[in-house]
């Protein structure tokens, strides 16, 4: 899974961290609070802001593998880490850093999920966890995941699964035909078969529990209004582009609708989900 820009990511990550579910973050971290070290693997990791999201609430020492089909996001990552630490260093092809009170090693590996996926499982870490990823899964890959995370007894910790559920201010006549047209989009083949989409958090709950696995999910809704003009500016354009090529809908209403939300503001559903084995 690639084709993520760098520039999204980075104006993305900080309504990403502010959006974070605050129970759910607090729970994992409660589950974990008595271990000196922890290994995490962190699936499309992109330029690496769910780690800098999630490290705060881990133990002191944490080994992160950082896992991504796109080479260069994972390049970008390196770079953006050692920026971010108090103190970074090379070491092989591993990087240490001191952030706050922790020293995290990161490792970056370039994967492709539809075909090895087992494989990253397999290195047995402490946690798996993820943002913004499994909306772009099929139901059949979701499937797939939750079987082996369940037999390999791994807990989940993912954020910011899209929900479907959108309110912009000022309304317009035209947001609910954009937004069924952006679902038929998002429920197109992203790399893994025809996505989930808007109910992928659903089918990752209802197969961790068919297995008898507990799982907490929470809300971690984007509230975007003024000061995030620029990340509504291209959240719209994308939607406006999603919906171009489904054909749905005529180019001069799309073009109404992105006329409109020039210094709107808008909440976009998302679901943090815990699943951790009992």
């Amino acid at each position: 899974m690639s084709g993520f820009s760098p520039d999204w990511l980075a104006l993305r990550e900080p309504a990403d961290h502010a959006a974070r579910n605050p129970q759910v973050l607090a729970a994992v971290g409660s589950i974990f609070s008595g271990k000196q070290s922890l290994s995490i693997i962190d699936l499309g990791s992109g330029a690496g802001s769910n780690l800098r999201g999630s490290y705060s609430v881990l133990p002191a020492r944490q080994h992160w593998t950082l896992v991504d089909a796109d080479s260069r996001l994972l390049s970008v990552a390196r770079r953006k880490l050692a920026q971010w630490a108090d103190e970074a260093q090379e070491q092989g092809e591993e990087l240490v850093l001191r952030k706050d009170d922790k020293t995290l090693t990161v490792d970056f590996r370039q994967v492709d999920l539809t075909k090895d996926l087992e494989w990253v499982l397999g290195w047995q870490p402490d946690l798996v966890t993820a943002a913004a990823l499994f909306d772009l899964a099929s139901a059949r890959w979701l499937e797939r995941f939750v079987a082996s995370l369940v037999s390999m007894r791994l807990p989940l910790y993912t954020v910011l699964t899209y929900d479907g559920r959108e309110s912009w201010q000022p309304a317009h006549p035209e947001d609910q035909r954009m937004l069924t047209a952006f679902h038929h989009h998002q429920r197109g083949d992203k790399g893994f078969g025809p996505a989930a989409g808007p109910d992928a958090t659903e089918a990752l709950a209802q197969a961790f529990r068919k297995a008898g696995t507990a799982v907490t999910v929470g809300e971690s809704p984007w509230q975007l209004g003024a000061d995030h003009a620029d990340l509504v500016r291209e959240l719209a354009a994308g939607i406006a582009a999603a919906v171009t090529e489904t054909g749905h809908m005529s180019p001069e209403a799309i073009a109404s609708w992105l006329e409109a939300k020039r210094g709107a503001s808008v909440t976009i559903g998302h679901q943090d989900l815990w699943a951790r084995p009992v």
